[in-house]
Formats: structure tokens, C-alpha cells, sequence
């Protein structure tokens, strides 16, 4: 079956080789092809890494396990937060491709990079190499992700207090000194938020609601879909008479004190923020979009690591194997279970069934036997972002 780019999950495993690699290769793709649809197969393709001592490997074996699970960690902290950034979710699986190549198809191509990590050298080596590169991504994102988040929260703060209902939004842009008495020793201005359903109950009420209310003062500053904002003259001695007397009308007064300075440096802020979001926008999703593919290929590094030394483990040396990559089909994951296991059950006979079971015994090592099968086995899974 042909690759596709919406698979989301692989089974990466390997048996070992039968005469040939290629004839494990073609067993597998017989036994599988016997039942429809079951799965999309692939070769994959790991290098003769250098083995080393079969202590080393059993430490190594426990060590990859806990890299695996940080480095897709890494991965998919990174997806979450280009999903988090970037507005435009049909440009997202730009950011998702390394190489050219989307996720999927990187890890159905996969070939090792040698120039990034050299096969002459230990695995533990490659190993702290990742780990190394992996944790700098890491801290990178979070110090960048608290800059811009700052910058984000900070405009969108501005931004929210300038919306949303009359009860509650700034009314430093809404007011303006034309609306208010300023400079007064005996009037004051106040502002009332009143439900469009009582608007005519406001018109015919304001000026008894204090014994010094100033006579057709009131005037309609602005609406929104549920409230009209009001102001409305009165002697200062009777304000709080009128503000009980709002009170049990439901009519709402807003605090307010009208500061020309105040709105001149709320709008530069604004303005600055604006500007520097955008500023960082653009270095930011580039470093995301590169930093995204770097730690995507340490991450699929580490599972071809871990199929080779378990592989070395389980069927011992000389290293004879074949590692393959299966796409289920969602459907199809029981069936394509059963026929991998019945199709390698004659592993679990053989003779390195007893050296699984030592592996297993291994201080130190964490292996769960209800998740062994006759095979190696690791699952990918590429639920990155939502369009994946």
C-alpha cells in the first residue's frame, strides 16, 4: 500500500532475519496482505550501530526508554504550542514537515542521519548527544514561550477590558470630556449602565431620584447589545442619595474619573505592545518551525536506537534483523495483533525466549510482560496537534 500523510500512529518492530533480512521483510508483508486493509507496511532503515558490551546494552536499554518518553515530550510541547500560536490553523502543517517531509512521511522514509550522529561512535554517546540537544530545545521554548506569552497576556488584558459589556469594559476610549463636568466645586458627572429594557423607565425617573438632580442632564453615550451607558449632572451633597436610589432600580453606576493622560498612556502601551508582539512573532515561529523538526528527528533517532538494542538483546549477535514499520488501520488493530503474534509465535519457542525472560529480570530494567510480544515492538504516535 502506498504512504499516506494522515497516518497517526505507526507500530515500529523488527524480527530477526530469516536467511535474509529481505525474506523477513517479505514474510511480514505476506502475512499481512492476507487480510485487507489491515495495515500500511514500510521498511525501516537502522544502520549497524556500534554494540559494544552487553552490560552497556542493558543499561543503555533502560536509559532509552526515559529518553524516548522526554524527547516526544519535547515534541509535543513544541506542537502544542506552534497550535497555540500561530491564528491561521490552515498553515499549520507548514510547520510540521522537516526536511520537506510531513511527520509522516519523515518516519516512513527514515534514513539515519550520520552527519548529525555519527554510527562509529558509542550509543551512549548518541544518546547523551540527544539528551543534550533535547533539553536546550526545551528550556529555549519555555524562555521564549514566557516572553511572548507576557507580551500576549499583557495586549490581550488592554484588549479585554476594552470589550465585551458596559458593566464591566473600560470607558476611557467611550467618554469624553464633552460628556462630563469637569472643574465643577458643586457638579459632578456620573455615568449609569441601564438595561435597554428600563430605558424609559430611566428617562422618566433620573431627575427624582435625588432632590438635587440637574433637569434633562442625561444624555445616551453609547450602547451595547444588552446596556446603554448614561450620564447624567447632579449637586455633589446629593450623590449618594442618588446612588442608593440607582441602586434599587438595578440601575448601575460606574465608577469613572476622566484622565486624558491616563488614555494617552494606555494607548502607547498598547500601541508598544502591539508592536513588539509583532516583533517577536515572526523569529518565533521561525525558531519553532525549525526547532520542531530538529527535536522530531532526535525524537524517531531514539525509537530506531531502541529497536536496534532491543533487537541485539532478544536475538543476540551477529546483529541480524529487520526493522519494519506498520500504519493500522484503526479498525484493524486487534486483527493485525493477532496475525503478528501468530505469524512470530515460533520466536516465543525458540531459544532466545529464555534470554527475553533474563532481560526482563534485569535489575534496573523496567519491562512490563503484559505489554511483551514474541517481537519488538514500539508504537509512534503522531497526535502532535489537532490537525494530526
Amino acid at each position: 500500500m502506498e504512504a499516506r500523510d494522515e497516518f497517526t500512529e505507526f507500530w515500529l518492530i523488527s524480527a530477526p532475519g530469516e536467511e535474509t533480512c529481505q525474506q523477513t521483510w517479505e514474510a511480514l508483508n505476506s502475512a499481512t496482505a492476507k487480510h485487507k486493509n489491515l495495515s500500511s507496511n514500510f521498511k525501516f532503515s537502522i544502520p549497524e550501530l556500534k554494540v559494544g558490551t552487553l552490560d552497556a546494552l542493558f543499561g543503555l536499554s533502560n536509559d532509552l526508554d526515559k529518553l524516548d518518553a522526554y524527547t516526544e515530550s519535547v515534541v509535543k510541547k513544541l506542537g502544542r504550542y506552534i497550535g497555540d500560536v500561530i491564528p491561521e490553523k490552515d498553515k499549520l502543517k507548514d510547520y510540521f514537515s522537516i526536511n520537506g517531509n510531513t511527520v509522516s512521511s519523515y518516519v516512513t522514509k527514515f534514513q539515519w542521519d550520520v552527519a548529525k550522529f555519527p554510527t562509529k561512535q558509542p550509543l551512549k554517546n548518541i544518546s547523551d548527544q540527544i539528551t543534550k540537544h533535547s533539553t536546550q530545545i526545551e528550556m529555549d521554548l519555555r524562555n521564549r514561550a514566557v516572553s511572548y506569552n507576557n507580551l500576549r497576556n499583557s495586549l490581550e488584558g488592554f484588549q479585554k477590558r476594552a470589550s465585551g459589556s458596559l458593566l464591566s469594559r473600560s470607558l476611557l476610549e467611550i467618554v469624553t470630556k464633552d460628556d462630563i463636568v469637569l472643574n465643577s466645586e458643586h457638579l459632578v458627572t456620573l455615568l449609569v449602565v441601564v438595561h435597554k429594557h428600563s430605558e424609559n423607565e430611566w428617562y422618566g425617573k433620573y431627575e427624582t431620584l435625588a432632590t438635587m438632580v440637574v433637569p434633562r442632564s442625561s444624555r445616551k453615550i453609547v450602547e451595547d447589545s444588552e446596556n446603554c451607558l448614561f450620564s447624567v449632572t447632579l449637586f455633589r451633597k446629593a450623590v449618594d442619595e442618588f446612588k442608593q436610589a440607582c441602586y434599587k432600580r438595578r440601575f448601575t453606576i460606574r465608577d469613572f474619573v476622566y484622565d486624558e493622560e491616563a488614555l494617552i498612556a494606555e494607548k502607547t502601551e498598547i500601541g508598544r505592545l502591539d508592536m513588539e508582539l509583532k516583533n517577536q512573532f515572526g523569529p518565533l515561529t521561525k525558531w519553532l518551525k525549525v526547532n520542531f523538526g530538529e527535536a522530531f528527528v532526535c525524537w524517531i533517532h531514539v525509537k530506531a536506537m531502541r529497536v536496534f538494542v532491543e533487537s541485539v538483546l532478544r536475538f543476540g549477535l551477529p546483529v541480524n534483523f529487520q526493522a519494519m514499520l506498520l500504519a493500522p488501520l484503526k479498525k484493524g488493530q486487534k486483527k493485525l495483533q493477532e496475525v503478528l503474534n501468530r505469524h512470530y509465535h515460533h520466536l516465543d519457542n525458540s531459544s532466545t525466549s529464555n534470554q527475553v525472560l533474563d532481560i526482563f529480570d534485569f535489575p534496573g530494567l523496567n519491562v512490563n510482560l503484559a505489554d511483551h510480544h514474541p517481537y519488538v515492538f514500539f508504537k509512534i504516535s503522531l497526535n502532535i496537534c489537532d490537525i494530526y
